[in-house]
């Protein structure tokens, strides 16, 4: 496995930007490289949006990102308000949204859904975020669901066990409102990321996976 390694360029640290189209989508797809970057590199400043949300699931999806965001301290946590599978309903206001959130933060990485994700909010956040960000390094994550709609991604983050763990211990924590649904347990998430450490050969045992279709060296 050929490592990759960020060049701050005399920078104060990392400029990251995380989009997910639900309340447990970045933490799920990312959380875990998330934890391993803040481990190992500064954080000049952190942006992470959620667009759909109610009330119990805002206050959750803030709860869980201030956890696997302590260590940042210029970090932006916006949680809003779209209705939950009708993003694409909505894509002219999120368009202009996304124009905003260019002008807010030139990232180092972009964290996004994966392309082909058979969830339309997804996809139409994936998309959004390869029109506006076209000349940034774009990671997109997946999520495991009942659609079967894992793909073969290309690019590992090797994980501690540690940092599996809480990212795991995070999501069964904050998010309560899941906990009734039959995928939505630490089996679930440790296995996806025991099968991607597999896959790259890590000793640690554990890896997150993304799909990296455009990277200039």
């Amino acid at each position: 496995m050929i490592p990759l390694q960020f060049d701050l360029k005399g920078r104060r640290g990392l400029r990251i930007l995380c989009l997910g189209a639900h309340c447990d989508d970045i933490e799920i797809g990312c959380g875990g490289t998330l934890l391993k970057l803040i481990d190992q590199y500064p954080i000049e400043q952190l942006k992470w949006i959620v667009f759909a949300s109610n009330e119990v699931r805002k206050r959750e999806a803030v709860a869980s990102a201030e956890k696997f965001l302590e260590a940042v301290p210029n970090r932006e946590i916006i949680v809003l308000d779209y209705r939950d599978a009708f993003l694409s309903f909505a894509a002219l206001q999120i368009k202009e949204y996304f124009e905003s959130v260019k002008r807010s933060i030139d990232p180092d990485v972009v964290f996004t859904h994966y392309r082909d994700d058979r969830h339309q909010d997804h996809r139409l956040i994936s998309d959004l975020s390869w029109n506006t960000f076209r000349s940034h390094l774009v990671l997109e994550y997946e999520i495991p669901k009942y659609d079967g709609d894992l793909g073969i991604p290309n690019f590992f983050c090797k994980l501690t066990e540690e940092q599996a763990e809480k990212k795991a211990a995070i999501l069964l924590e904050c998010f309560e409102s899941q906990k009734n649904k039959h995928w939505f347990d630490r089996d679930t998430f440790l296995s996806l990321m025991r099968i991607r450490g597999m896959e790259c050969a890590h000793n640690g045992r554990y890896a997150e996976a993304f799909h990296a279709r455009k990277i200039a060296w």
